[in-house]
């Protein structure tokens, strides 16, 4: 086969219906604020952050700055015994937003890397302790924890994982966090919290305490839908981990970086855990990066247990910290503090809840969920599950509107920076393309 020129064959796309999208494509061209640019020549709103990723909005030229000037004055250095200035400086900026005392950051690529890298930190901390024997690890149904092999054995979404058989052992599912009793309730459902999270007790009972290493959640269950935790579940599951040395972990891969009104989810709902992964936000994605942040005790067990001058984790990656990276990072935390756009998620977080749930009276919306700068809505399924959440994702961006769906789930989550009549524009044009589905079901 003679591929044309500027064919988009070459290309194969993540998460994508390959074939549909190279029949009609969609291309973005340009990206400012809270705009994207197709390329036929319209605007949209960009209603999902691109892919929760760009809390400041696009095009930060304080960002590609840093970028440049990094690139220009130390490009890259192996990070094997080996350092640069920035990943160091990253490092003590980080620390400083996390609760607690989750104070050594460990630099990845992306929020799957930083999953993967939590599974074996939760492992080299339990061997360091002489606890070898921890080889399960606790997941949710419906949960998202990146496509690398551990964050897909982690995987609650049974069509990532349907096409890999071998996958890690010994992972055990709880329930996702979504009850009848809660739809449509604003923040946390106040039904089922510590029932559900009881779910990890049923676990150490049947397996044993002794044999979990990390109870792995999302604290709002991100790529699903927005499932927000009922009231006690995160504290239920902490007491549980306390009891029995389970390592309580939180990917906030989404929820991190002010989406939820604080620094991560873990302050928003006032709850400790063991290690924080996160990525997307950290650059504002302009640069692929990622990270875990652990306690001091995990580090010093296990940098303690390895022999003076030894290596004590063999893990990382060619780019960890990469220089461009850590310039972006730096600088997208410095307009975070100096635009105050944590603080300006909470106080966005009323008039952007009272918009959304505005679309339950649609005659197709079947639950709408919210937290902070985030929200999620379930559409009734036509004759296919998902075909109509796909449909409706196409529609919307011809109308002006890009937003992330999950099947039949939308979710919406803007950028920080998004003002108020914004936000009112998004949501009409959420009412009047699924008003239009609706009358033509």
């Amino acid at each position: 086969m003679t591929l044309p020129v500027n064919s988009l064959e070459e290309h194969w796309m993540p998460f994508t219906a390959n074939r549909d999208f190279k029949q009609d494509p969609r291309l973005v061209v340009r990206s400012e604020g809270v705009h994207l640019w197709d390329h036929r020549g319209g605007r949209l709103l960009d209603g999902c952050s691109g892919l929760f990723c760009v809390a400041a909005g696009h095009g930060r030229a304080e960002i590609a700055e840093a970028v440049r000037e990094q690139l220009a004055t130390n490009d890259y250095i192996a990070p094997f015994q080996l350092a640069h200035p920035g990943g160091f400086a990253l490092a003590r900026q980080v620390a400083a937003l996390t609760p607690g005392d989750l104070n050594h950051v460990f630099f990845t690529n992306s929020g799957s890397e930083a999953v993967d890298t939590a599974i074996k930190i939760a492992m080299a901390y339990h061997t360091a302790r002489g606890e070898q024997g921890r080889v399960r690890f606790v997941t949710r149904e419906r949960a998202y924890h990146g496509v690398n092999i551990g964050g897909t054995s982690l995987a609650g979404l049974v069509k990532n994982r349907d096409a890999y058989p071998t996958l890690m052992p010994y992972v055990a599912a709880m329930r996702h966090t979504w009850l009848e009793e809660n739809r449509f309730v604003r923040g946390q459902g106040a039904h089922g919290g510590v029932e559900l999270a009881n779910d990890l007790q049923r676990l150490v009972e049947t397996y044993g305490g002794h044999s979990i290493a990390a109870c792995f959640v999302e604290p709002v269950a991100g790529s699903t839908g927005c499932l927000v935790p009922p009231v006690g579940y995160l504290e239920r599951l902490r007491e549980i981990c306390d009891a029995h040395g389970i390592l309580l972990v939180f990917d906030e891969v989404i929820c991190g970086f002010g989406r939820l009104g604080a620094p991560f989810a873990a302050q928003a709902f006032g709850v400790m855990p063991d290690m924080i992964t996160m990525a997307k936000a950290l650059t504002n994605g302009a640069q692929p990066m990622g990270a875990v942040a652990v306690r001091d005790s995990i580090y010093e067990t296990v940098t303690e247990a390895a022999p003076e001058g030894a290596i004590e984790l063999f893990h990382g990656y060619t780019y960890s910290a990469h220089p461009a990276a850590c310039a972006a990072g730096l600088a997208a935390l410095e307009i975070y503090r100096k635009e105050k756009l944590f603080e300006r998620a909470a106080d966005l977080s009323e008039h952007f809840l009272d918009a959304v749930f505005s679309l339950r009276d649609l005659e197709l919306v079947t639950d709408v969920r919210g937290f902070g700068l985030f929200a999620g809505f379930d559409i009734a399924p036509g004759a296919v599950p998902g075909a109509r959440g796909a449909a409706l994702q196409k529609a919307l961006f011809w109308n002006g509107l890009h937003v992330k769906f999950t099947g039949d789930v939308g979710l919406i989550a803007p950028p920080l920076i998004v003002e108020r009549d914004e936000i009112d524009a998004m949501v009409r044009i959420l009412r009047e393309t699924i008003a239009d589905f609706a009358r033509t079901a």
